[in-house]
């Protein structure tokens, strides 16, 4: 089922600050932590979730933090919520089968209809875009101020 959550927010919000402030070195947790507000005993475990399924890659090491597994436009809104929803473990109860045959037959498809639509959605939103939109309000980029603003 989908339901909005902090770990949900806080994963999003993790994998959008390290494509916008990733540069030539990964970003560390503790700075997407104190950019983010989010509590590190939530991004830790959700960060390592996100690399176990190939949306972060992790680097060990005094120089070690975190980076997109893939291109910002090959990851959409969509592979994160599944991948929380996965870590969260909660089951849905309209694809249960136990019930009343109108509660089988004719309340939960419409759940089943809603969540799909929705999650396609989510699905056609990429890191790439939400990217684009913390540039359209000029919300300052680690990695574009560490970019030296020169020309030869």
């Amino acid at each position: 089922m989908l339901r909005l959550s902090k770990k949900l927010l806080f994963a999003i919000e993790a994998v959008v600050d390290i494509a916008y402030h990733a540069g030539s070195q990964p970003v560390r947790s503790t700075e997407i932590s104190k950019r983010e507000g989010i509590p590190r005993r939530y991004l830790e475990q959700v960060l390592q979730q996100l690399v176990h399924n190939g949306i972060l890659a992790g680097q060990r090491g005094p120089k070690g933090g975190y980076r997109l597994a893939r291109e910002r436009r090959r990851i959409s809104v969509g592979d994160i919520i599944r991948v929380v929803r996965d870590l969260e473990g909660a089951n849905d109860p309209a694809n249960e089968n136990d019930g009343s045959e109108i509660g089988v037959g004719v309340v939960r498809p419409i759940w089943v209809d809603m969540q799909r639509e929705i999650m396609e959605r989510f699905d056609n939103i990429t890191i790439e875009q939400l990217c684009d939109d913390a540039r359209k309000q000029n919300i300052p980029s680690e990695a574009t101020a560490a970019m030296p603003d020169f020309s030869i």
